[in-house]
């Protein structure tokens, strides 16, 4: 089973512009997360997803520095992006990866990818079906085939969010879910706006240029209320808003 990492980025953010190459201890947001995906060794191949706008220019850059590969596609249509992005790189199986979460767990896409893999037949599997991890550790799969009856049915928001039409219209797929203790879905460490960054940057501030394991980060969280406090106002978009 040949799986294939897509990261999507860009530069345009409604909330945060150009949030993907904030500096974080001197490694862009978009390096932690290559780090991850790289430390994980659970993927076959690696991409970023950009777009073709100009100031897109700029991820493409900090993909060169980084060595990693990298595809130009839409805008708004990601879905078409990501299926393009896999082109000619035989992946059986894309895992999904967006450039605003940089405290993914290179263990938990260790045991995403492990277990996709392990079970036959499998179209789509995500840590999100039923959250129990904090926002911005998530990790999802799925398959080629599934991807690319998303890309020829999907409409509307489905397009922005790639993966979204494979578990709301699953038909026939086979779909999983992986959970995680202790639960933590309330927490938020991804990075939409300036009090998600006041968060990562004292995680950071406490932890270092270094990929933190999922309960390490949930217990550092848990003992300071106030860290957690920076950003539990903020409220995820609606699939149909973002």
């Amino acid at each position: 089973m040949r799986i294939v990492g897509v990261v999507q980025a860009r530069m345009g953010s409604t909330r945060l512009p150009g949030k993907v190459l904030r500096d974080l201890r001197g490694r862009s947001v978009l390096g932690w997360v290559v780090r991850a995906a790289r430390e994980a060794g659970a993927v076959d191949d690696l991409v970023v997803a950009t777009t073709t706008e100009a100031a897109d220019d700029a991820v493409v850059i900090e993909c060169r520095r980084l060595g990693v590969a990298w595809h130009r596609g839409p805008v708004d249509d990601v879905l078409t992006r990501f299926v393009q992005a896999t082109a000619g790189r035989r992946a059986q199986a894309v895992m999904r990866f967006t450039a605003d979460c940089p405290l993914l767990d290179p263990a938990v896409i260790r045991e995403a990818a492990l277990v996709f893999r392990a079970v036959p037949g499998l179209d789509y599997l995500s840590t999100s079906l039923a959250r129990t991890l904090p926002r911005g550790l998530d990790v999802e799969i799925v398959g080629r085939a599934a991807l690319e009856r998303a890309d020829a049915e999907a409409t509307s928001f489905h397009r922005t969010h790639v993966t979204s039409y494979v578990y709301e219209h699953p038909g026939d797929a086979r779909l999983l879910g992986l959970s995680y203790r202790p639960v933590a879905d309330d927490l938020r460490v991804t990075l939409d706006t300036e009090d998600d960054w006041r968060l990562i940057s004292r995680v950071a501030e406490e932890f270092g240029d270094r990929c933190v394991p999922v309960r390490t980060l949930v217990g550092w969280l848990r003992a300071r209320p106030e860290v957690c406090g920076l950003n539990a106002h903020v409220r995820q978009k609606a699939l149909q808003d973002a």
